[in-house]
């Protein structure tokens, strides 16, 4: 028997607020029994785990996402994200259309905004 990921863990401040922001990022809900103060919020489809922890981010995470829009092009995602409170870190778009862009959410982690399906089959 081999093991499987159940959960990417999140560490932040405010489980809530942090998961309800990349809940809207992936356009799925947090779960049912997550509510504002809770130390944990789970989006049980993207397999995502806030935890509320009293460290703050110090450096560059180690892992981070990579997201790839479904509906618009990158650049329009980035333009949507950065409306929901998202921040430029690093923009790695190129005038050929390729690159990506890397972002960071309300609390400082670092996630990358990669070209769509459609957009990469150009």
């Amino acid at each position: 028997m081999t093991s499987k990921i159940r959960h990417v863990t999140v560490d932040c401040a405010d489980a809530y607020t942090l998961g309800s922001f990349w809940a809207k990022v992936l356009d799925q809900p947090l779960h049912e029994d997550d509510h504002p103060g809770d130390e944990e919020a789970l989006i049980e489809a993207a397999g995502l785990l806030f935890v509320t922890v009293p460290d703050a981010k110090t450096v560059k995470n180690r892992v981070h996402l990579d997201v790839q829009p479904q509906d618009r092009s990158r650049d329009e995602e980035v333009d949507r994200l950065l409306g929901l409170g998202a921040t430029l870190v690093d923009d790695r778009r190129k005038a050929d259309g390729t690159g990506w862009a890397v972002l960071a959410d309300p609390e400082g982690n670092e996630f990358c905004v990669e070209r769509s399906e459609a957009e990469r089959g150009q």
